[in-house]
């Protein structure tokens, strides 16, 4: 075989990297984390309020996981984490929704008398909105040490996972304190935070597709908060 066989055969089994999946995680996650937020919010007055929830089995829970794997693909540990992780969370919450949360109203709803379906109401309100008071409190400890390693990938990441950090934090408090059907003021913040959160991922999202693009027009992501080491750092753990 010759060298020029060689080199054909080499470059045959070259397979090319795939399109940076993590503009896809982020407004897949921000999409959602929006609709969710505004029922939070109190904005959803004449809605449903479940808007949300397909979107959190299907865009921030299904594709959200893909655009995981495919960082596991690209190498990118971070990436990979928070994307699997969160497209699980919105996976999970529209399961507990379907298998939980709603199971429980409606048979608190069959009793009978009257007064004692209202009882049983009140009593799944109060131990639903404990369920997510846990669920937000477990991803906010994830949330945290994915916040500080997100200082060292760029600014426009580190602004998601710090008002995400801020939002799950209100959230899973006021989840803890309220027994009321209706979101409480506590909740309502934590709303308007989320939605915030939402508006920073949308514009990582797109920023990294503007830059993915390689186009004249791109939009900044900033510079990571702590950079990587420098040479003589690395040479000073090698000596060690």
């Amino acid at each position: 075989m010759s060298v020029a066989d060689d080199r054909s055969t080499t470059a045959s089994a070259f397979v090319s990297p795939i399109a940076d999946p993590a503009p896809l995680g982020l407004a897949a996650f921000a999409l959602t984390t929006f609709l969710l937020s505004a029922k939070n919010a109190g904005w959803m007055t004449s809605a449903t309020g479940d808007a949300f929830l397909g979107y959190a089995l299907a865009y921030g829970g299904l594709a959200q996981l893909l655009a995981g794997m495919w960082e596991f693909r690209n190498r990118n540990v971070f990436g990979a984490t928070a994307f699997s992780t969160y497209g699980g969370f919105w996976i999970g919450l529209g399961l507990w929704v379907l298998l939980v949360a709603r199971p429980k109203f409606a048979a608190a709803a069959l009793l009978v008398p009257k007064p004692a379906a209202l009882i049983a109401t009140a009593a799944a309100v109060t131990t639903t909105n404990h369920d997510l008071g846990w669920i937000l409190l477990a991803f906010a400890i994830f949330n945290t040490y994915m916040l500080l390693w997100s200082t060292q990938v760029n600014a426009a990441v580190f602004g998601v996972f710090l008002t995400l950090e801020a939002t799950e934090i209100i959230l899973f408090i006021g989840n803890f304190l309220s027994s009321s059907p209706t979101p409480t003021t506590t909740i309502k913040v934590g709303g308007y935070v989320g939605v915030v959160t939402a508006a920073v991922a949308w514009y990582a999202s797109a920023a990294l597709i503007s830059r993915g693009m390689g186009g004249r027009l791109a939009l900044p992501v900033g510079r990571p908060l702590i950079g990587p080491p420098s040479a003589d750092d690395v040479l000073s753990v090698d000596k060690r």
